[in-house]
């Protein structure tokens, strides 16, 4: 077996990391910029003289963007939508993986199957619902679709096939329901898998750029990627201040990597390897 410790293999960790921490470093420093150094050509890539002008704007100087309003709305949506999505797809994916129902094998067939419809197709049939429900410009519009969503499903149910049935056995013996065996026994043992399953709706809910501008019609209720789109002017763009937005954006995601990347390996390798 060949060791992972020479020197090309730390050669080609580092080239690999640069790939992914350089552009990340580089809109921190275009941040720090001046509108005009931002323009220069050949480009520089540290200021000549840092500034903090790019937060400032962000933050206190223009009114029509309420970043600072923008951040929470997201950081709501997508924690409740999180919430949401552990609690629908544990439920489901406990059912199909233990519980035993005429048609079973084709529901679960069906809810894979639309892992293949293109995400686009859904946009017009959910607005219509949210019409309906009177949740237009509303939270509940960013919380509640795709709450249900395949993946999250399929993924639940992956890991508690794998888990150990003499578990649910003991409780039953005990007098536990199916419910009762679900939240006291088989929760506390998908610790991974349920970590997992929040950051991956967390992250695609906070990232998420179009639903936001189709279902929200008030700026002041606009999430944070949808809302920097709009420091963009029509003829001239301020690189620093949106760069600046850039990295507000990206704190969150670089939270959850840092605090729970060790329970999101631990739980695709657990679920993605049974069957």
């Amino acid at each position: 077996m060949r060791r992972r410790n020479g020197p090309l293999f730390w050669l080609g960790m580092g080239a690999l990391s640069l790939v992914f921490i350089g552009p990340l470093l580089l809109a921190l420093l275009t941040a720090f910029k001046s509108q005009d150094e931002s323009r220069t050509v050949p480009p520089t890539y540290f200021p000549s003289q840092p500034s903090l002008r790019a937060f400032d704007v962000l933050f206190f100087q223009d009114a029509a963007s309420p970043v600072g309003r923008w951040f929470l709305n997201s950081m709501a949506a997508a924690t409740m939508h999180a919430a949401l999505v552990l609690v629908v797809c544990s439920l489901a994916g406990y059912a199909l993986a233990r519980m035993e129902f005429r048609f079973k094998n084709a529901i679960f067939t069906a809810i894979i199957l639309t892992l293949f419809v293109p995400g686009f197709i859904f946009l017009m049939p959910n607005f219509l619902l949210l019409d309906k429900l009177g949740w237009l410009d509303q939270i509940w519009a960013l919380v509640v679709p795709g709450a249900a969503g395949a993946f999250g499903v399929f993924f639940m149910r992956q890991f508690f096939s794998g888990l150990p049935k003499e578990l649910e056995e003991s409780a039953r013996l005990d007098g536990a329901g199916p419910f009762r065996t679900w939240w006291s026994i088989v929760l506390p043992n998908a610790k991974p898998a349920l970590v997992t399953l929040a950051v991956l709706s967390y992250l695609a809910n906070w990232n998420d750029f179009i639903w936001p501008i189709y279902v929200l019609f008030s700026p002041e209720r606009l999430t944070l990627p949808a809302g920097l789109s709009r420091l963009q002017g029509a003829y001239t763009i301020d690189y620093p201040v949106v760069m600046a937005g850039a990295m507000l954006a990206a704190i969150p995601v670089l939270a959850l990597y840092v605090f729970v990347q060790r329970y999101v390996i631990e739980g695709v390798a657990s679920s993605g390897v049974k069957g």
